[in-house]
């Protein structure tokens, strides 16, 4: 462990593996994030981090050190491994030698963050390993996929309310803008999820629209956009957008220094609407991405903002 300044004990070294996965998985999560002070910074690169391996080993990702791709049997090993890790956080148990591990035990420790969010994450995340008892590749409603978000995406926005610094009140408009952020992300790589035999998006709003999975099928393998599929998508489109003017006033009740990163993660990701209605909804066959030049003009429109605001000593509500 590395001291840094201002008395804080970090893990250096496993914080800044963490920092390498943000910034090659999470393009518009990191470019956010840079505008948090270091040691916010550092608990959302360790936070998604955790995510995002257990969703890597969960979706089968190549390249995954130690687990095969598409292999139930060694996920659900993988995710006993993580509810152990978060059992061990209420005491005074040793980090695990895995880096992402352990600077995910530093952050929660030291944030206080509480660790129910963390078991629900893994509930959800269960609910997409075939053979277990909760596995499921298909929503029949917004009811249904709520149970899945909740674990996936709300308690994502919640766990972040400690590291940012929210004031009482500011728990809805977190719950909204990760389930935005989770929704875009479906939208976004339906195609990619349906190749994985899932489709998370709510079957009985496709069917409204005349949309099922073999329309979608013949979407993805002729490199085409059926009209029925673009006015589902515009309308799911339309809902993620309210989720988003839902989550919006939530960034007023942030600490100031914080408000910058979220109003830029909350515009990047906004942004992968826009670029799928400027497709014309064409990402059953491609990945539609927001370009680096307006990823990077979204962040430089906030650093006035940012510099025109007093520095606040970020709090550590346990010492490390």
């Amino acid at each position: 462990m590395t001291p840094e300044r201002g008395g804080c004990t970090l893990l250096a070294d496993e914080y800044e593996h963490c920092r390498a996965i943000t910034a090659r998985h999470g393009r518009s999560y990191y470019l956010a994030a840079r505008l948090l002070p270091p040691e916010r910074r550092r608990a959302v690169h360790a936070l998604y981090a955790f995510a995002r391996t257990i969703d890597d080993i969960v979706d089968g990702v190549e390249g995954v050190e130690g687990v095969a791709p598409a292999d139930p049997i060694r996920a659900a090993r993988a995710l006993d491994d993580a509810a152990a890790v978060v059992d061990s956080l209420g005491s005074d148990a040793p980090a695990r030698t895995d880096p992402v591990f352990a600077a995910f035990t530093d952050t929660a420790r030291r944030f206080g963050i509480p660790h129910e969010y963390f078991g629900a994450f893994l509930d959800s995340m269960r609910m997409d390993v075939p053979g277990t008892p909760n596995f499921r590749s298909r929503y029949a409603s917004w009811a249904a996929l709520g149970e899945y978000m909740y674990g996936s995406a709300v308690v994502i926005g919640l766990q972040l309310l400690p590291v940012l610094g929210a004031a009482d009140g500011a728990e809805p408009h977190a719950a909204a803008l990760g389930e935005a952020f989770q929704l875009t992300n479906f939208l976004r790589d339906v195609g990619e999820d349906l190749d994985r035999g899932r489709v998370y998006l709510p079957q009985d709003e496709l069917a409204a629209f005349g949309v099922d999975d073999d329309l979608l099928r013949w979407c993805r393998e002729r490199r085409s956009v059926d009209r029925r599929v673009a006015r589902a998508l515009a309308h799911l489109i339309a809902v993620t957008r309210s989720l988003y003017r839902t989550a919006a006033p939530g960034i007023a009740m942030l600490d100031p220094r914080a408000r910058p990163a979220i109003a830029t993660a909350l515009r990047l990701y906004e942004g992968i609407l826009d670029e799928i209605e400027a497709h014309e909804y064409a990402v059953l066959h491609r990945r539609v991405t927001v370009t680096r030049t307006r990823r990077l003009a979204l962040v430089a429109r906030e650093m006035p903002r940012l510099a025109a605001r007093p520095a606040v000593r970020t709090p550590s509500p346990a010492p490390a």
